[in-house]
């Protein structure tokens, strides 16, 4: 779920970036453009976080 949610919001700053650069219409400011890097880096760290201890709950240790 959290992996999704990181892809969905990656896409969304990749698509304001490539619409500022392209069409020169991006709707972010730089500042929005950080938070939303910023919250796909966060989601992306908890998914990982959970797959890890799935891993580790099924392995016993």
């Amino acid at each position: 779920m959290f992996l999704a949610a990181s892809a969905i919001v990656f896409v969304a700053y990749f698509a304001n970036v490539a619409l500022g650069a392209f069409a020169e219409a991006a709707i972010l400011s730089d500042v929005g453009e950080m938070l939303v890097l910023f919250a796909a880096s966060i989601l992306f760290v908890v998914a990982i976080l959970q797959k890890e201890a799935d891993r580790k709950n099924k392995n016993g240790s």
